[in-house]
This record gives structure tokens, C-alpha cells and sequence, in this order.
């Protein structure tokens, strides 16, 4: 499965499509200057709290009150903007509607699909751009048997970016699943690991039929570029994917 991902502001132009509004997942990185996350936990923490959302009651339930918001996010392109805040910032991003996934040292809240022009002011102030993360120790091999979210090798990308990119990533291994998967995934907490392939590793990866994600290329990179490719060890086997919800 590919999929193209747009996890980039946007212009008025795109707030429609066939005539229906265009819907964007905001999700906001606590970063203070401090004690910043590293970046590989917060790439990670971003794919779970990507997957958390689209697990939750209050989306899969058939009166959910994200439920609406999230069919309308997912009928056209999925995207993801990564904002980042500190401080007040984030203790009023904390107090809207939504839910904070922490990983290691990192915190990312998710908030449920808004149209791409008609964010909340609170999140709508935050900075998109220029976010930068550093991992101290070099992150060690995935753990055996975990989902891994293989990001491209040589693609410069910020970190915000890169979080965009494996909560796309999960996103569609999370597509492909069947429900016994995903009930092992969500028990797990969405155990998983983002690395960035060996070049010789990532042409075999997107070559594979594993979930792969294109860019938009809206920013940073170069449109049509394969950023990342999503390797659960319940998609290395025979059956047939299911159909995107």
C-alpha cells in the first residue's frame, strides 16, 4: 500500500476538495528549551499518539463525537501538522480537547480533525516550522517482533516533519491490520520503533509491498519522495490487506 502524505501548512486553496471541506490532524510536541525529547522518542511517541486517536472510544464508537470529524479526515489526503509549544502554550494545548501520549522524555497531544481553516486560535499561534531534535545516544536495534517504522535514508528532514511522517506511517500499517492485529497492537500500548534504514535495507523495504509513504512535498523535500515504509511482523506474511476504512 502507498499512500501520498501532506503534513505541511497550506494554502486557502486547498481548504476544499469535490466541494467538501479539507480536514487536518493537529498534534502539538511539548518542547521546552530546557529539556528538549530526543528526537527518535519523539518520532515514536507521535506514531502512538497517532494510533491512539484512532483507537479511541470516542472515535470508534458509532456516536463518537470525533467520529464525524475523523471520516471526513481520512475521505481525502490524512494530514498531519506538528506544532510545537512550551509553557503556557502547552498548558492551554493540554486544555482543549484531545489526548497526550508520553514516551520516554517526550509528550505529543493529538486533537481530533479540524478544517484546514478553522484551527483553534490556541493551536492556530503555535510555530509549525523549524523544529529540531537531536537523540544523544544513537537509538539501538529494534527490539525482535516490534513494529518498525523504517524512515529514508539521506532525507533531511526537521523532526516535526519526521513526526508527521511516522504517525502517516503507522497510520497505514494500522489500515492494513486485521482486528485480531490491532487488538495485539493496542494491547501492547502500540509498541514500536522508528529507524532509519541501510540504504541496500530501505530499496528491499520499498520494493516489498509494505505500507509506503509518499510526500506531498508541500515543504522540505521533493514531492513523490518515499519517507517512510511501515514493516509490522503481521504484514510479512500472506494475507490480504484489508480495505482503508
Amino acid at each position: 500500500m502507498t499512500s501520498t502524505d501532506a503534513s505541511s501548512p497550506v494554502t486557502p486553496a486547498e481548504t476544499e476538495r469535490d466541494g467538501k471541506p479539507q480536514y487536518v490532524l493537529p498534534l502539538v510536541v511539548h518542547l521546552e528549551k530546557t529539556a528538549p525529547p530526543a528526537r527518535t522518542d519523539a518520532l515514536e511517541t507521535a506514531a502512538r499518539a497517532v494510533l491512539s486517536l484512532l483507537e479511541d472510544e470516542r472515535v470508534t464508537a458509532a456516536d463518537g463525537e470525533w467520529a464525524e470529524a475523523v471520516e471526513h479526515w481520512q475521505d481525502a489526503r490524512i494530514r498531519k501538522v506538528v506544532r510545537r509549544a512550551r509553557g503556557a502554550e502547552w498548558r492551554r494545548a493540554r486544555e482543549l480537547p484531545g489526548l497526550t501520549v508520553v514516551g520516554t522524555g517526550a509528550e505529543v497531544r493529538v486533537f481530533p480533525p479540524v478544517p484546514l481553516d478553522g484551527w483553534p486560535k490556541e493551536l492556530a499561534k503555535l510555530q509549525v516550522s523549524g523544529t529540531e531534535l537531536a537523540d544523544p545516544v544513537p537509538p539501538g536495534a529494534p527490539a525482535p517482533g516490534v513494529p518498525v517504522l523504517w524512515l529514508a535514508p539521506g532525507l533531511e528532514m526537521s523532526a516535526g516533519k519526521a513526526m508527521a511522517q511516522a504517525g502517516h506511517g503507522a497510520q497505514l500499517a494500522w489500515w492494513e491490520l486485521r482486528e485480531a492485529d490491532r487488538a495485539i497492537w493496542r494491547e501492547s500500548g502500540f509498541e514500536l520503533a522508528v529507524r532509519t534504514a541501510a540504504p541496500a535495507q530501505w530499496e528491499e523495504l520499498v520494493r516489498s509491498g509494505l505500507p509506503v509513504v509518499r510526500d506531498a512535498g508541500f515543504t522540505e523535500i521533493a514531492p513523490g519522495s518515499c519517507t517512510v515504509v511501515a514493516e509490522h511482523p503481521a504484514l510479512r506474511g500472506s494475507h490480504k490487506p484489508l480495505d482503508r476504512p
